[in-house]
């Protein structure tokens, strides 16, 4: 049986893209069941319906308190029987009340090398710090920011040359090969 996996998504999708065509190999012990982004003008939204997945829009802005909006998408998730949720680009804090509902079910993929640079602009705090390794970590979800177990991490050089931008495209591409590597050996070990 495949562990059934649902991606969180915000904006492009490019990162469960990626999960959903390494889902498809016969040995891959995991199938994205689900693609559900807080924005309903995420471009990953259109992506994943022509990908044949089923998706949903689940707008933050139209709840009130964050509790609501994060009690309507655990409805969702248990409604199709998710076992485990992978965010990709996800573009929202989740509270306790969440992470403690799917604590050691629930995985993010960030663009730094953990504990390096929580929270956003990672690629802009490199450069300022003038890192020489830069990357990104997939790790579960716990109720600290960029705090959970590390799963795995990809590293990427930094450039001299380099700007926020062109260090971004280099770790997106090294995510595309991370996580699905991390899902497959955390969904194994299930």
């Amino acid at each position: 049986m495949k562990t059934r996996i649902a991606v969180l998504i915000s904006g492009s999708g490019s990162n469960m893209q990626s999960l959903a065509h390494a889902c498809r190999g016969a040995d891959f012990p995991a199938k994205v069941e689900l693609v559900i982004s807080n924005n309903p003008k995420a471009k990953g939204i259109g992506i994943a319906d022509a990908m044949g997945l089923k998706t949903c829009v689940i707008n933050h802005r139209e709840f009130e308190q964050r509790k609501e909006f994060e009690q309507q998408l655990d409805i969702k998730l248990r409604n199709n029987r998710i076992e485990l949720v992978c965010l990709a680009g996800f573009m929202r804090v989740l509270s306790p009340f969440f992470v403690q509902k799917w604590q050691g079910r629930l995985l993010n993929i960030h663009p730094s090398l953990l504990p390096k640079f929580r929270g956003l602009n990672t690629h802009e705090q490199a450069l300022k710090a003038k890192e020489k390794i830069h990357g990104c970590t997939v790790h579960e979800v716990v109720n600290e920011l960029d705090s959970g177990p590390i799963l795995g991490q990809a590293e990427v050089p930094v450039l001299p040359e380099d700007t926020p931008a062109s260090l971004a495209q280099r770790v997106l591409a090294a995510e595309h090969k991370l996580y699905p590597q991390v899902l497959r050996e955390f969904c194994a070990n299930l």
